[in-house]
């Protein structure tokens, strides 16, 4: 069945911050201070700009374009959260946060040191993540509790489900697959 999704290549193409940009500083298409829809309590949400996905259907497509949004370094983003004592964690959406996963990674990573969770929704697949030999996929991975992946099918659409669009879509509980060397599912 095709899916009319353009996949994004994993091999052969960077999606790193090209020579000079700072890895404390993100491209946002916006953010949500308190979203409850995002992940479980309380959640920071911050929308990156930029997806070569090009889901048809997409919830945000806005944010596909890379040359939209705007810039916020890391700390400016952490002090917002900081400054919020009622918040259980970090969602980073987008867009797909693995387009900037270095600086993603130095937020999730400053986010997790406060003692709060972090998940990240991406288009691609666990196993395309895990196999990309990417250092900043692999920090982002790592800075990340929860990572929801695959990219959002149309035919799979179910309002039903929890934190996640399309029914191919996995909540990966980072942890635990690690640890067992194999994809381990969210409860």
């Amino acid at each position: 069945m095709n899916s009319g999704i353009t996949k994004a290549p994993v091999s052969g193409q960077d999606f790193s911050p090209s020579a000079g940009t700072c890895i404390d500083v993100l491209n946002i298409g916006g953010i949500e201070s308190e979203s409850i829809v995002d992940g479980p309590g309380f959640r920071y949400t911050v929308f990156v700009q930029g997806c070569h996905f090009r889901c048809p259907g997409c919830h945000n497509p806005q944010l596909q374009d890379f040359s939209g949004g705007r810039k916020m370094t890391v700390n400016e983003l952490l002090r917002d959260i900081k400054a919020n004592p009622l918040l259980d964690g970090l969602t980073l959406s987008g867009g797909d946060p693995f387009t900037q996963a270095a600086s993603c990674a130095v937020l999730a990573e400053n986010v997790r040191a406060l003692g709060l969770s972090v998940i990240t929704f991406t288009g691609f697949l666990w196993e395309e993540l895990l196999d990309s030999g990417r250092q900043d996929w692999l920090r982002l991975i790592e800075a990340s509790d929860i990572i929801v992946d695959g990219p959002f099918i149309m035919a799979l659409r179910d309002i039903d489900l929890h934190f996640r669009g399309s029914a191919n879509q996995r909540l990966i509980d980072v942890r635990r697959s690690l640890a067992a060397g194999r994809t381990v599912i969210s409860p």
